[in-house]
């Protein structure tokens, strides 16, 4: 077994404050998806405050959400984000958030039970936006393995995210 875990982030450019109407369809499924995301094999953590709620963490700026969540390994994070109601929200992604020129998502090992910060990954993002996809951060598109994984190299990852 892994002594690593995969650590992700992801982010969106709100198109109107949280509480107003452009929104309201997002905000009334985070409780259902979250549940889920926190119920799906090989999940670990997920920032959220002391109320269970992650949109009123704002690491970027007030109109940037942030999702940044823990998992077993690339292939729970992929069978939760492709294979589960999360695939049919986030297919909605344009009503609720700004299309970015930049990568918005990113993936990296990190050891077993460490919890990352919000500036770990925001390093993270930046450095696959400047460099592209390497073993310090990466995309499901291509992956690393986790440092201690024997002979594997990165893998490909065909599939396209509904929300690309």
């Amino acid at each position: 077994m892994s002594q690593y875990q995969l650590a992700q982030l992801n982010i969106g450019i709100a198109k109107g404050p949280i509480d107003s109407p452009v929104m309201a369809d997002f905000v009334a499924n985070l409780d259902r998806i979250n549940a889920l995301a926190e119920s799906s094999p090989g999940f670990i953590w997920r920032l959220k405050d002391d109320a269970g709620n992650a949109t009123d963490l704002r690491p970027y700026d007030a109109d940037t959400l942030v999702n940044m969540s823990v998992w077993r390994d690339i292939d729970s994070l992929r069978n939760y984000v492709y294979h589960t109601a999360h695939t049919d929200i986030m297919s909605r992604r344009r009503e609720f958030f700004e299309r970015m020129a930049q990568a918005y998502l990113v993936l990296w090992w990190i050891p077993a039970g460490h919890i990352p910060t919000a500036e770990e990954a925001k390093v993270r993002l930046d450095c696959l936006r400047l460099h592209g996809p390497t073993a310090f951060a990466f995309t499901f598109k291509k992956a690393w393995p986790a440092p201690d994984a024997r002979g594997e190299t990165f893998s490909v990852f065909e599939d396209t995210c509904p929300s690309a």
